[in-house]
């Protein structure tokens, strides 16, 4: 038992719970009775959660994301720090790799310090088979995995419809004549699988065939992902246009394209600072992180206010131009 089945068994708020647990006057001598006794005879024992709602709160979040030298990662990470701050809370970072036993011990260190929720950046989190870890930490503290999706009783996501970003990008480039359209990526998550099915939908869409020849797997660097498509190129594949999963890789394809001497359309995803900083500048999807974040921290202040919350929020992508797209004219 939790704080949240005491509360829904009696039929009243977490924030009633937490006003009986702390001894408040605000409450009815009813509702009161009410509570202990549901809480006497579940044998349940208040957290770290449960008293954050009263007066001995921890006033600490853990925050898990994979590589913090990710750029994506690292401005959902500081966004998220700052936001928790202004509303009196600090926060605990583990990156945690991709490995999901070191995924399972940073969660579980983060719940040994008794934090009052958890957040998750990032769809690296969702297992393909196994989320009962993320499914354990939920039942004693909320979970809010930021772009990603586990559907479990008190786990709260915030995601942007990145594979409608996609979709939608293959098919700007088909209006402009581009039909074959390289797809670079470097691993599947499920965001990445979201991307490719997005990539998918747009060729199915614009009446182009599906070549597994033109969605290609690359070393996640700049210099890895030039290499992949120079050798790509020089072994005889036909491409006329590039997208990729990240900027990063987005990047590298400028740079193949550089180093082959070539002008071809690319359009990255995150609008990170290297889309800024690339020559030619890069066009790309904003995946709205400065929403995301905002609304993952409202989500849990309304939680501790004991208000409901949505469990899944989803956020429009906006695609930023620039010139890796302008400079490029129309093949038609």
């Amino acid at each position: 038992m939790n704080i949240y089945d005491i509360a829904r068994q009696c039929g009243v708020s977490i924030a009633t719970v937490s006003r009986v647990l702390n001894r408040s006057r605000n409450v009815s001598d009813k509702t009161r009775e009410k509570v202990i006794r549901a809480i006497r005879e579940s044998g349940y024992t208040p957290n770290a959660f449960a008293r954050g709602l009263g007066l001995d709160s921890m006033h600490m979040v853990g925050i898990l994301c994979t590589d913090i030298a990710d750029t994506f990662y690292a401005k959902a990470v500081s966004l998220v720090e700052s936001l928790l701050r202004q509303k009196g809370f600090d926060a605990l970072l583990c990156c945690t790799g991709n490995d999901l036993e070191n995924k399972k011990k940073s969660l579980d260190l983060l719940l040994a310090k008794r934090v009052d929720a958890v957040i998750l950046i990032g769809s690296a989190f969702r297992e393909d088979i196994d989320n009962s870890h993320i499914e354990k930490a939920a039942k004693r503290v909320p979970v809010i995995i930021i772009n990603g999706l586990v559907e479990l009783p008190n786990t709260y996501c915030v995601l942007c419809d990145e594979r409608a970003a996609v979709r939608k990008n293959v098919l700007l480039l088909h209006e402009r004549g581009f039909d074959d359209i390289l797809y670079v990526y470097d691993t599947l998550t499920y965001s990445g699988c979201e991307k490719i099915a997005g990539y998918k939908e747009g060729l199915k869409e614009a009446g182009l065939p599906w070549r597994e020849a033109l969605a290609v797997r690359a070393e996640k660097s700049v210099d890895g992902a030039a290499r992949k498509i120079g050798e790509l190129a020089a072994g005889g594949l036909k491409f006329s246009a590039a997208m990729a999963s990240e900027d990063l890789l987005a990047v590298g394809a400028l740079k193949a394209a550089r180093d082959m001497g070539r002008n071809f359309p690319v359009i990255g995803f995150n609008n990170s600072i290297l889309a800024q900083c690339s020559f030619p500048s890069l066009t790309t999807v904003d995946n709205m992180l400065e929403t995301m974040c905002p609304t993952a921290v409202r989500i849990l202040t309304d939680l501790w206010a004991g208000k409901s919350a949505p469990q899944k929020v989803v956020v429009s992508p906006k695609f930023v131009e620039r010139e890796s797209f302008r400079l490029c004219r129309s093949k038609k």
